[in-house]
C-alpha cells in the first residue's frame, strides 16, 4: 500500500497552519511550526512573499494538498473520491469531506483510540480494530450508519489499550458517532453534516480544481 513517509511536520510548514498529523505534538513548543513558520526548504524563508500573489489555481491546488495530508490520502484515491461525491445527491464539496471523514481510520482517530490519523491508520492495518464483528485492516473501508466498532478481543489486552477507557473517558466524540469507553468500541449514529467537520477547508475550491 502507497503512502508518505517523509516528515509530517514539513508538510503543515509547507501549508503555513498546523495539520495535526503527530497528535498531542501539534500543541506542544515542539510543533515545528512554532519554531519555523516558513516553508521548508532553502528558500523557505524567501517564498513567504510569494504566497501574496497567489494565483486562482494556486489556491485551489493548495487547498486539495491540504486535505489529501489532513486525511492521508494519495491523489489517485483521492481522485476517486471526488467523483464519488459527484455521483451523490447534494454538494459535491461537502460529500467529499464526508466520505473522508467516514474513513474507517478517520473513524478510530475521531472517537479518540489514537492521537492522529496516521497512528490510526497503522492500529488498523495492525488489526487491532472489529467493524461490525468481523476484523478489518483496510483502513480506507468507509463506514456507514448503524456500523459499529471496536477493539478485537485479543487486542484489549495489549498495553496500549490497557486503561484507554479513562482516557477515552476525557474525550468527547463528535455527534455523528457514540462511544462506548468501558467496552472500547463506538457506533456510527448517522453519516456527518458539514457543520461536523471541523477541518479549516475551504471544499468549494477543490471542486473547482476538479473543474477546470
Amino acid at each position: 500500500m502507497a503512502r508518505y513517509t517523509g516528515p509530517s511536520c514539513k508538510l503543515c510548514r509547507r501549508e503555513g497552519e498546523k495539520l495535526f498529523l503527530k497528535g498531542a505534538r501539534c500543541l506542544s513548543p515542539k510543533c515545528a511550526l512554532e519554531r519555523r513558520s516558513y516553508p521548508p526548504g532553502m528558500h523557505g524563508k524567501g517564498a513567504q512573499w510569494r504566497r501574496r500573489r497567489e494565483s486562482d489555481y494556486s489556491r485551489q491546488l493548495r487547498e486539495k494538498q491540504k486535505a489529501r495530508r489532513i486525511y492521508g490520502v494519495l491523489e489517485r484515491q483521492f481522485r476517486r473520491y471526488f467523483a464519488l461525491a459527484q455521483h451523490r445527491q447534494g454538494l459535491t464539496g461537502a460529500n467529499l469531506l464526508i466520505i473522508l471523514e467516514s474513513r474507517l481510520d478517520n473513524v478510530v482517530y475521531r472517537l479518540g483510540f489514537a492521537d492522529s490519523r496516521a497512528q490510526a491508520r497503522q492500529l488498523v492495518a495492525h488489526g487491532h480494530f472489529d467493524l461490525n464483528g468481523r476484523r478489518n485492516n483496510v483502513s480506507s473501508t468507509l463506514v456507514k450508519p448503524g456500523d459499529v466498532l471496536s477493539v478485537h478481543k485479543e487486542s484489549q489486552r495489549k498495553t496500549y489499550f490497557k486503561g484507554m477507557d479513562q482516557q477515552l473517558d476525557e474525550r468527547q466524540a463528535p455527534r455523528w458517532l457514540s462511544l462506548d469507553t468501558a467496552g472500547l468500541s463506538g457506533q456510527v449514529l448517522h453519516l456527518p453534516t458539514r457543520e461536523d467537520i471541523d477541518a479549516s477547508l475551504k471544499e468549494q475550491l477543490i471542486v473547482e480544481y476538479y473543474s477546470r
